[in-house]
């Protein structure tokens, strides 16, 4: 059956739940507050990602505000879809997955992850995101964007690993911590997503 034909308008995203071989993908509660905290004060997140802004620390009231505010308003206004990622064995919080930045009109969205240092090097990230975006095709969107640091080789792993197709560098355009940086641009299509 085919996906209702989008509008030009803004949608609210629905009400979602993921799941994969070893993973849940499930909207944040407020049980995820202290794993968020403690994830993105980790080196690495800080390294690759401007949260909460370059030069400011994150702190426990910005954790539980994006739990309980920051992602259920992307669904809610159209912007995109937030899920935490949880390990379905354990329930163990493992990191975030979602859209941001959809054009409706256009049928595109930009993916974005970050895992927390107990949960990578074991795949989790790409299974996330092929889960991800098999549901967002499934939806209709015909184009995902994903940027990554140039220099940030793990996301650019996960990438290409979930069937992205390198389109070029997009110069200086993403203020980190350390400064400027320029960024890799990948997308997928329907016809890159693997089955």
């Amino acid at each position: 059956m085919q996906p209702e034909p989008m509008t030009s308008a803004k949608q609210m995203m629905p009400i979602v739940i993921l799941q994969t071989e070893r993973l849940t993908l499930r909207a944040f509660t407020e049980a995820d507050i202290d794993d968020v905290f403690a994830a993105v004060n980790d080196p690495e997140i800080q390294r690759w990602l401007p949260l909460p802004e370059p030069g400011v620390p994150y702190t426990h009231d910005e954790a539980e505000a994006w739990c309980r505010t920051v992602a259920p308003e992307s669904r809610v206004t159209g912007d995109g879809q937030k899920w935490a990622i949880i390990e379905r064995d354990t329930g163990r919080f493992c990191g975030s997955i979602g859209f941001t930045r959809t054009m409706w009109v256009t049928q595109t969205t930009e993916i974005g992850y970050w895992m927390a240092p107990w949960a990578r090097g074991r795949g989790l990230a790409a299974e996330a995101t092929i889960a991800a975006c098999r549901w967002a095709i499934d939806q209709g969107f015909e184009r995902i964007v994903l940027r990554a640091a140039t220099a940030n080789t793990g996301s650019r792993r996960v990438a290409e690993k979930a069937g992205f197709v390198f389109e070029g560098i997009e110069r200086n355009a993403m203020r980190l911590h350390e400064g400027r940086c320029d960024m890799a641009l990948y997308s997928l299509i329907p016809t890159d997503l693997p089955r």
